[in-house]
């Protein structure tokens, strides 16, 4: 067995985190600038909490032999439902007509980050004790999906439908990748689509999004105002960028400028070869991560590592998909770089734990 932890995959990690950083740094000028607020005001949990707090949880967790999560992961999971569950108490507040953080004083919590790490810790559990099970309708994918069912309720009635098809691709791999039927992944599919499309028309704001990815230019100073504004960015980047800080759109016209549109103000300063190495570089983080999980010494570990690389590169690559109007607006976080200090916590923590999991391969597939 290998001792140390995989390096490659750490490293990618620290330059994502690292760089996302100086990203951030230059996106909030836009965010100071527009609304007189303090640079300590917008970073101050993102540096104590996501970069300090996360980095202290990607050691501790790297640390933990990831077997230990095993024999806990009911009690985590439903730790993680209950913490949820306190959003609609009067500890909840919400944002943008989302009931989904927890107002703890001088700082803030989504427990969602913690419940899509600790979804998964269950299902991983779940699936390794029952893939002999997983061809039996009734005794595999209908309890299966049954799980995602239930926590899908729980994340529809905040609403944070975005997080919960995350999680659900996240739960789809990981089922597959434990040995269930495509055609049962298929047939689920294909409820949720129909699922989508009852939101749509009881949900304005989810038929929008529809509208908006179909046509763009829809409703140019309402719904599509996002990736209007979005698409200036991008394009203003040309090949190389205006140059670190010096984003337009930042400081006049796009919204969310350190949330989910700060690609935009990254592609707008770096350009399409910055744009690109990004993209290089969460791919890397991708393959890297699926690496870990073909290389686990035993299902538990393959089905862990699986489920949490795919949460953070599906965020990934569907806010960047966004952006450029390849895939519907949906408010997600760019991973390692987006405002969120309790988000890079969460994410950092399950890097970690893929992290414990490389240190027990086999030598040769090292």
């Amino acid at each position: 067995m290998s001792k140390h932890v995989d390096r490659v995959l750490l490293s990618i990690v620290i330059v994502l985190v690292g760089g996302g950083f100086f990203v951030f740094t230059s996106a909030s000028l836009g965010l100071l600038a527009r609304e007189g607020a303090t640079f300590s005001s917008v970073a101050g949990s993102q540096i104590l909490f996501g970069i300090i707090g996360g980095g202290i949880a990607l050691a501790t967790m790297s640390q933990i032999y990831y077997r230990n999560w095993r024999q806990y992961a009911f009690y985590i999971f439903l730790f993680c439902i209950g913490l949820t569950l306190l959003v609609f108490t009067p500890l909840g507040f919400s944002y943008g007509g989302a009931q989904r953080w927890l107002d703890l004083g001088p700082f803030s919590l989504q427990p969602a980050e913690f419940l899509k790490v600790g979804f998964v810790i269950y299902l991983a559990t779940w699936l390794s004790g029952m893939q002999k099970h997983l061809h039996h309708f009734w005794s595999g994918p209908v309890p299966f999906f049954g799980i995602v069912g239930g926590v899908g309720l729980l994340m529809l009635l905040q609403p944070d439908t975005d997080t919960f098809l995350i999680m659900a691709t996240a739960a789809a791999a990981m089922f597959i990748t434990a040995g269930g039927r495509w055609r049962d992944v298929f047939i689920a599919g294909l409820a949720a689509l129909l699922l989508i499309a009852v939101l749509a028309f009881t949900r304005p704001y989810i038929m929008d999004r529809i509208t908006t990815f179909l046509d763009p230019n829809a409703d140019p100073l309402g719904s599509s105002y996002q990736v209007q504004q979005s698409l200036i960015a991008v394009g203003s980047g040309g090949l190389v960028g205006r140059g670190y800080g010096q984003s337009i759109q930042k400081f006049e016209y796009l919204p969310e400028p350190i949330g989910d549109s700060i690609f935009a103000v990254y592609a707008e300063e770096f350009g399409f070869v910055g744009s690109s190495i990004l993209v290089l570089l969460f791919a890397a983080f991708t393959f890297r991560g699926y690496r870990v999980a073909s290389h686990a010494k035993d299902a538990f570990g393959m089905l862990l590592v699986v489920g949490l690389v795919t949460l953070i590169v599906v965020q990934a690559f569907l806010n960047i998909a966004a952006m450029v109007a390849l895939a519907p607006l949906g408010g997600l976080p760019l991973p390692f770089i987006s405002h969120g200090g309790t988000a890079l916590l969460a994410t950092l923590a399950a890097v970690g734990m893929v992290l414990n999991v490389s240190k027990y391969q086999h030598r040769g597939r090292h």
